[in-house]
């Protein structure tokens, strides 16, 4: 079914919504924490405002914008509530990957109602077995953040052996394959509801599922070039854009925090004018800036092949990935840089400086920013050492 929208707002339009958002999102963003998912009115203002369409084939009802657009949106979001960009992030991403699958998918999905929304848990946690005409899925898979929201079901990632090798695949299912457990009892990150998905005995048929390390020619859009980049490509640059949101959230609560404070330190005066207080925040600015370019500009260049329909060469794609790995590890730096000048006055749990904190923390700490096992990589294979294999980054040259 041909549901194609003709009235797509631009990249400035759609990332002026999400900068909008940002106080309404800093005002419930304890209330988020203690409920322990985003509400359903605030996802609900997330669809209204098209931030689940930008990656959604056109073909849908979805804008098939570039993944820049989905970027600069989360970084906007996480500045005000870090879950519930999360959320955005996560179910956001996944109309991406229903456009990389057999058209099947999308029409069984999105026929009767294109705005319903897909969450996922890629750990292959659970086990696979090869069957016929598809898999069959057993077991639990673990933070499954937006779920609640998922009345499209979820993406799980697992290991399968196939034609004598292990292959890693993910599978789209339906709601109605799994249940949830609420085991999300967390350090950060708190309100984005990933709980637990239980999956007992499920068939998957094969078009609904697809090697996550593909990269080929494959594309199911109507703007073919969007899906010339790698799934995993689009995924770990938008959860680092979540993480550089949260980053530029905390300079934000810094900011506020220092203007009217006055230091002990009589000679000095106002924190405003202690050389410190000033200094950390402008290396911290530095951090998050160099990290936002970086996002950016990986993006914008894997796209320039895209959008002449070309696939993303794998030098540029190893750069891009694992570049982008280090925002973390920047991003908490620089958080954890200025939040220790804040003294006793960011620890309280009244204070919103000590949950920014948390969230990037655990931001930092998700498997997309594993800078310590991708610098090995990176540096030996700008030292002419071989990829390993299989290749993380498709096989394609």
């Amino acid at each position: 079914m041909n549901k194609m929208v003709t009235d797509i707002p631009t990249e400035a339009e759609i990332v002026e919504r999400a900068q909008q958002m940002i106080p309404w999102l800093r005002e419930q963003a304890d209330a988020v924490e203690q409920a322990r998912m985003v509400p359903e009115a605030t996802i609900q203002a997330f669809k209204d405002a098209g931030f689940f369409r930008i990656l959604q084939p056109r073909r849908w009802g979805g804008y098939e914008m570039s993944p820049n657009v989905l970027n600069k949106v989360l970084m906007e979001l996480a500045r005000g509530c870090p879950s519930s960009a999360w959320n955005v992030m996560v179910l956001g991403v996944h109309p991406f990957e229903v456009g990389l699958l057999d058209p099947r998918c999308g029409d069984e999905l999105w026929s009767e109602d294109d705005t319903r929304l897909v969450s996922s848990s890629y750990a292959p946690f659970g086990t696979v077995e090869k069957v016929e005409g598809g898999y069959r899925l057993n077991g639990e898979w673990l933070t499954s953040s937006g779920c609640d929201h998922a009345e499209g079901g979820a993406f799980v990632g697992g290991r399968v052996l196939e034609n004598g090798e292990q292959v890693f695949r993910s599978y789209w299912i339906q709601r109605s394959d799994f249940t949830t457990e609420d085991d999300w009892f967390v350090v950060g990150l708190g309100g984005t509801g990933s709980k637990k998905l239980i999956i007992k005995d499920v068939f998957v048929p094969e078009y609904r599922s697809h090697v996550i390390g593909a990269y080929d020619e494959h594309s199911h859009g109507q703007v073919e070039n969007l899906y010339k980049m790698p799934f995993f490509y689009v995924f770990y640059a938008a959860v680092s854009s979540v993480i550089i949101g949260m980053a530029r959230g905390m300079m934000d609560l810094y900011i506020e925090h220092m203007v009217p404070r006055q230091n002990i330190n009589q000679a000095v005066g106002a924190a405003v004018q202690d050389p410190f207080i000033k200094g950390k925040l402008g290396e911290a600015y530095a951090k998050i800036t160099g990290a936002t370019a970086r996002v950016i500009q990986n993006t914008d260049e894997a796209w320039s092949y895209a959008a002449k329909g070309e696939l993303v060469p794998l030098d540029v794609r190893v750069r891009h990935f694992a570049t982008n790995q280090f925002t973390g590890g920047d991003c908490f730096d620089a958080a954890h840089m200025i939040f220790k000048k804040t003294s006793t006055r960011g620890i309280w749990l009244n204070s919103p400086l000590q949950r920014q904190m948390r969230d990037i923390l655990v931001g930092a700490n998700h498997i997309t920013q594993n800078q310590d096992n991708i610098g090995d990589l990176l540096g030996g294979h700008l030292l002419g050492n071989p990829l390993p294999q299989p290749n993380p980054f498709g096989a394609k040259p």
